[in-house]
């Protein structure tokens, strides 16, 4: 039987499903870390681990490694315009903890320098304009001609995960088990597209039963999903993650190329166009750029 070529939602999750991969990342967008040494003494992680991160992202193309001397010549991983495009995403990781995730030390705040002002992020439609967009307001469709598994294939590599409760910046656990895992990915996109009972689930995406019950069990314990009967329903939590699944959708569908009829289209219902996200400042309500956001990170 011949191997399903990933979708390109898959391949966006190999390429950044990782904790290890998202935190390198984060780095160099806030504090513009190039050098092996300064993401080892910053994040804590060991050598090998981050020998290897550093080569599947340069395979992937979101580092470029570029020589520098520095007695004898070494090389900075510079981010390239693919991983560049990802900081909405980023944003809205950092907009959902900071709004629904306990952290022992608070996540940075966010200042918009567009108006001035400490500010947090919504999502709106390009196409219309129209902003906040929920989940409530788009509907999400896939082909039939695929299976709900080849969203999201195994990972290459075994995950870690370092203890992130002392660290003010880093991204905690909780978001790493929503996108860092194959089923709670397709679970969370079958959630958004209505699916709430777990025979849905099962025939829809196709996980060992034994799995699905384990991760509908921990996505209540996360209160992102609550019972109700045999249905298992989004918190506003679980809606709250609806921005940061749509622009990795967004992104992977324009990076990668998945095998026919494996996309997923997100469709804004006030204009019936294709949803095109961006985000939107909460104290100005302008559309914000990449340029025009500043967060308040102490430098170490």
């Amino acid at each position: 039987m011949a191997e399903v070529q990933p979708s390109a939602i898959g391949q966006a999750l190999l390429a950044v499903g990782d904790q290890w991969t998202l935190l390198i990342l984060q780095r160099a967008f806030l504090r513009h870390t190039r050098r092996f040494a300064e993401w080892r003494d910053d994040l804590g992680v060991s050598e090998s681990v981050l020998a290897g991160r550093l080569k599947a992202m340069v395979d992937s193309g979101l580092l470029r490694p570029v020589p520098y001397r520095n007695g004898r010549t070494r090389l900075e991983y510079w981010l390239t315009d693919k991983a560049v495009d990802l900081w909405p995403m980023m944003v809205a990781i950092w907009s959902w903890e900071h709004t629904w995730v306990d952290r022992r030390h608070p996540l940075p705040d966010m200042v918009h320098l567009g108006c001035g002002r400490t500010a947090d992020v919504e999502l709106g439609c390009g196409q219309c304009d129209k902003a906040p967009v929920s989940p409530r307001d788009t509907t999400m469709s896939r082909t039939e001609t695929t299976t709900f598994a080849h969203v999201s294939p195994p990972r290459p590599h075994r995950r870690t995960a370092r203890d992130v409760s002392m660290d003010a910046l880093s991204y905690l656990p909780t978001t790493m088990e929503i996108i860092g895992d194959r089923w709670s990915t397709v679970i969370l996109a079958a959630a958004f597209m209505r699916y709430r009972r777990f025979s849905e689930f099962e025939a829809k995406l196709g996980p060992p039963p034994s799995v699905l019950s384990e991760r509908l069990r921990r996505f209540t314990e996360l209160e992102i999903f609550y019972q109700n009967g045999p249905e298992y329903r989004l918190t506003p939590k679980g809606q709250a993650f609806f921005p940061i699944y749509t622009f990795l959708v967004d992104w992977a569908q324009r990076w990668f190329t998945g095998a026919p009829g494996t996309g997923i289209a997100i469709r804004h219902e006030a204009c019936q166009q294709l949803l095109q996200p961006y985000l939107r400042c909460t104290s100005c309500l302008e559309p914000m750029s990449r340029t025009a956001i500043k967060f308040d990170v102490d430098t170490p």
